[in-house]
């Protein structure tokens, strides 16, 4: 947010400023506690996070390939030992085996038995390479994709609305901190003119033309002020923490601060409080309607339970039976099990679980909306208030002006009686202290239409 801020010519502060101290302005002061908020880290990770469930989401449209690989020793099994009995006891004449039995029966027999060996050997071992491609999800991948880029577009909002909170913090201890500086300059000027009615007041009784009592009285007031400001300035150390910490900086750090306090003359414009134009401003609201799309996605997703889901398939697989774990055959096309199928689930019961998994998401639907609408009847009281407080720290503008202007010329007329022996040194005081309350009353008044016009710009979105 760019806004312009005027120095208050009736008041401008003249604070001096270390030589060696890092001097910062309100933008300054903004930046440095964006960059060191956690609240906006967070929310940064998590639109880092938000985006790359978008980019998995995606993911899930692409096909899928998995490499397996396994090995196992069954134990108890000896090592497999290969042999021709049958057809050894086949060949001897003896038997009477004829041609077909020693040629073909006897080694086939013999071969079946080795085969049948082979299943058993001690350690086993397989590899695997499958790809399955989902043809018909029900439309749950594309509805996915479209909640992954609503959990995107809710973290993107929550981000700009803590970038907000924290430019309105700032800000707010920023102005907090000028007014003190304000106070203290004041102060230092009331000082100034009080220890010179004091050394007056001396005079006067010296001379024998004044009361030692005048004296009394003003020396006491001077001790009030120095008091006034001692407290003031520790008050503003408080202030000055506070911004620090605001800022994400240490306390101790070598800092300073110039700024000026938004003129209440300077004609801004008045905050848009048009509901229409706040519910699209408003980032609550977009938050809520984002969530509000979400749970209507979720629903989608629960109903699609009911639905079947087709999936193609395929693979190849290399199986390696040996009776020694580091042996292994050279892997052949033609003795790979290769295989492609097509696959189709479908939820027929599951306990009710997916039928309540829909009412639930559909009650879910209903309290963001609730939500919503609660949200958007409490931004119109908000503004109402807000408009409100805008509108009576303006009216107490104009009084405490004028308060400062009367303050004036009470003082200025009462110093001048009192220079020619028409006025008594305590009226003089009196006049110079309600001087003083009055141009602090009136930075406070600053500083409540500078709060006031923030949370009104706050309120309607536009800050």
């Amino acid at each position: 947010m760019s806004r312009k801020f005027i120095v208050l010519s009736a008041l401008a502060l003249g604070l001096m400023v270390p030589a060696s101290a890092k001097t910062y302005t309100r933008e300054e002061a903004v930046q440095t506690a964006m960059e060191n908020s956690a609240d906006i880290k967070s929310a940064e990770e998590d639109l880092v996070k938000a985006s790359s469930a978008v980019d998995g989401g995606y993911g899930a449209a692409y096909p899928q390939v998995d490499l397996n690989a396994d090995i196992k020793w069954l134990l108890g099994r000896d090592d497999v030992t290969f042999g021709t009995p049958i057809a050894d006891a086949a060949n001897d004449t003896s038997m009477g085996a004829n041609k077909f039995d020693k040629k073909v029966a006897a080694p086939t027999l013999d071969g079946l038995s080795n085969a049948m060996k082979a299943q058993v050997y001690p350690w086993q071992s397989s590899v695997s390479l499958t790809v399955s491609q989902v043809l018909y999800a029900a439309g749950q991948i594309g509805t996915g994709i479209n909640i992954a880029k609503g959990y995107k577009l809710l973290a993107e909002t929550q981000l700009a609305d803590k970038k907000s909170s924290v430019r309105y913090d700032v800000e707010k201890a920023f102005n907090n901190l000028l007014f003190m500086d304000s106070s203290i300059t004041i102060l230092e000027e009331n000082i100034k003119l009080t220890e010179a009615n004091v050394e007056l007041a001396k005079q006067s009784v010296i001379s024998g033309t004044g009361k030692e009592l005048d004296q009394i009285r003003a020396e006491l007031a001077l001790e009030g002020l120095k008091s006034k400001y001692e407290k003031t300035k520790k008050d503003r150390i408080l202030a000055r923490n506070n911004l620090l910490s605001t800022m994400g900086l240490d306390w101790d750090s070598d800092v300073e601060f110039s700024g000026e306090l938004r003129s209440p003359d300077s004609n801004l414009p008045y905050p848009d409080t048009a509901m229409t134009n706040v519910l699209q401003r408003r980032k609550e609201i977009a938050l809520l309607k984002t969530k509000e799309d979400i749970e209507a996605n979720k629903i989608d997703i629960a109903e699609a339970e009911y639905k079947p889901t087709v999936a193609l398939y395929g693979g190849i697989v290399y199986s390696n039976n040996q009776n020694e774990f580091y042996k292994w055959d050279a892997p052949k096309w033609s003795k790979l099990n290769k295989f492609v199928g097509l696959k189709l689930t479908m939820n027929l019961f599951k306990g009710f679980q997916s039928q309540e998994g829909v009412v639930q998401a559909k009650s879910t639907l209903r309290s963001a909306q609730i939500a919503r609408e609660n949200a958007e009847r409490g931004f119109r009281i908000q503004i109402e208030s807000c408009a409100n407080t805008l509108e009576d720290a303006q009216t107490q503008l104009g009084i405490q002006k004028r308060q400062v202007d009367l303050a004036t010329r009470n003082y200025d007329m009462t110093e001048a009686a009192y220079k020619i022996g028409r006025e008594t040194q305590i009226n003089l005081l009196d006049a110079n202290v309600k001087l003083r309350e009055a141009k602090v009353d009136y930075m406070q008044a600053v500083l409540n239409w500078n709060d006031a016009y923030n949370a009104l710009l706050q309120a309607t979105g536009e800050y």
